[in-house]
């Protein structure tokens, strides 16, 4: 996975005669990140960047699309599947476990609310993934958690933004998991996980867990 940071932003040629049917095209240039042992984790090199010539490019995008997908200088951002720029929004998911079955919550807020997906949240600069993962379980359903194991990474590609989602397995250390921001949640075990409509980065970990549950 090629990461870059978004490096600097030149605004559009609103006198462009020629910009097209889409509008005025502001110059993006990118420098590429130097990330860590494959997982791609910008947040683990504290955005270390390599200055060669060659690791840096420019792109030619509307100011409407930047807009829309929110790309702002400083961003981390990649080239998605379909090869459109995304930005690059790291989180972590936790995979709560407990008398062989797992612990799912549905979204109660934004643009994905009525989704059901595996609680967690976004990386904070200066944390590590399982910091990460302890601490919005306490904000989210006011319960202490331990990790017990990296389970898997998601990566996914929404319209918007890129997903990268590290899951670890989970056990509660104290707490009763009270939903604080989400709408509902459920206890599923083996032959129930498909049972929730998952959002979509979240039901690719579906089978794995099955597996898992045995």
């Amino acid at each position: 996975m090629e990461l870059y940071k978004v490096q600097k932003i030149t605004e559009a040629n609103y006198g462009c005669e020629e910009c097209g049917a889409d509008g005025p095209k502001a110059e993006v240039t990118l420098v590429q990140l130097i990330t860590d042992n494959g997982k791609g984790n910008a947040e683990d090199t504290k955005q270390s960047v390599s200055c060669a010539p060659g690791d840096s490019r420019k792109v030619e995008l509307t100011e409407s699309y930047l807009a829309e997908i929110g790309i702002q200088e400083g961003k981390t951002v990649l080239f998605g599947a379909d090869g459109r720029l995304r930005k690059y929004v790291k989180v972590v998911g936790a995979i709560i476990v407990k008398d062989g079955r797992i612990f799912a919550t549905q979204r109660g807020y934004g643009e994905f609310e009525g989704g059901w997906e595996f609680p967690g949240g976004k990386v904070e600069p200066g944390e590590t993934p399982e910091q990460a993962i302890v601490r919005e379980i306490r904000e989210e359903l006011a319960t202490e958690i331990a990790v017990d194991s990296y389970f898997d990474t998601v990566e996914y590609d929404y319209e918007t933004f890129h997903l990268s989602m590290d899951c670890y397995v989970c056990h509660v250390v104290s707490g009763k998991l009270e939903l604080l921001e989400h709408e509902a949640a459920k206890w599923l075990g083996k032959g129930e996980l498909d049972s929730v409509g998952w959002l979509p980065a979240d039901v690719v970990l579906v089978p794995k867990l099955e597996e898992m549950l045995g």
